[in-house]
């Protein structure tokens, strides 16, 4: 009998409404999610590494236009795509991430050639694309980025000049993955598009290792979304595996107190996808909905997006 493993995804959390859902849209997104989890855990299901399967899964995301990463990344201030992206490893703590990056088709594909051939674990700008290109990473021109949902989001945020967090509604576009594979190995990956409208280079918590992603084979793989600035000074990510490593918490406690009392007493709103090292899934979020899915080799398989 091969040893548990499982996967999680999400694809952003946020203001996410039956009322303003059609359910063409819904089965759209429905659909989304499922063919990543797919992706996923078929590595999984045939022996394959959780570094494979969580880079597998939000590849398929960042493929997605709906999502807010890759192809369906928004508008920044001056009308570009700036993306961050972060990749872990639990076996030994090995990380890669890349913020502020541009026309990369793939950034979690740039994450972990960060991870495995730079040397360091964080990218930014210009110098990551460069490095980028020295990989053989895929670049696209704008016109792939392009989508006109997107499009329309920025002009209503430029007319108001303000941030916005991917929908007229407080939405935080950001997509993930966790999983555990067959040999204990935790990994976590999470991409986004970052705010509408953002200005100055602003930089959230997905690329940054132990805010909005961690992964540890002692503990838990972890991939958030939310308002990153929240969760970058909550360091959300590492917290829940510390409440695991230093209080001997479950996942379940470590996330609730996390994600439902120290999030909330400071007004960060979002959710986050998270795995132990035996299998169990939390996907716990305080805002109206989180894109979500999961399926373990127990037997259990869902994709939701209310509570």
């Amino acid at each position: 009998m091969a040893n548990k493993f499982s996967i999680a995804i999400h694809g952003g959390a946020g203001t996410i409404l039956r009322s303003t859902m059609t359910p063409e849209l819904q089965l759209q997104y429905e659909t989304g999610l499922q063919n990543a989890l797919n992706a996923g855990y078929k590595i999984l299901e045939d022996g394959g590494s959780s570094l494979d399967a969580v880079e597998a899964a939000v590849v398929s995301l960042e493929d997605f236009p709906l999502f807010n990463a890759g192809k369906g990344a928004v508008f920044n201030n001056i009308g570009g795509h700036e993306m961050d992206v972060s990749i872990m490893y639990g076996k030994g703590l090995e990380a890669g991430a890349a913020c502020g990056v541009s026309h990369i088709k793939n950034p979690v594909k740039l994450a972990r050639a960060i991870m495995e051939h730079s040397g360091h674990v964080l990218l930014s700008g210009a110098g990551a694309e460069l490095f980028a290109k020295q990989q053989g990473i895929v670049f696209e021109d704008d016109t792939y980025f392009y989508t006109e949902q997107r499009y329309q989001q920025w002009q209503e945020a430029l007319k108001e000049d303000r941030v916005q967090l991917d929908h007229s509604e407080k939405k935080f576009g950001t997509v993930g993955a966790v999983a555990l594979d067959q040999y204990g190995n935790l990994a976590a990956a999470t991409s986004t598009g970052g705010m509408t409208n953002k200005k100055f280079g602003r930089i959230g918590d997905s690329p940054v290792p132990g805010a909005g992603t961690y992964a540890n084979n002692n503990t838990c793989a972890v991939s958030c979304t939310g308002h990153g600035e929240l969760f970058l000074r909550c360091v959300v990510a590492y917290d829940i595996s510390c409440l695991i490593e230093y209080k001997g918490l479950s996942l379940k406690e470590a996330c609730d107190i996390v994600v439902y009392d120290k999030l909330v007493k400071i007004g960060g709103e979002g959710g986050l996808i998270a795995i132990d090292r035996y299998g169990n899934i939390e996907m716990p979020f305080n805002s109206d909905g989180m894109y979500r899915a999961c399926r373990d080799s127990g037997g259990r398989s869902e994709v939701k997006i209310y509570p």
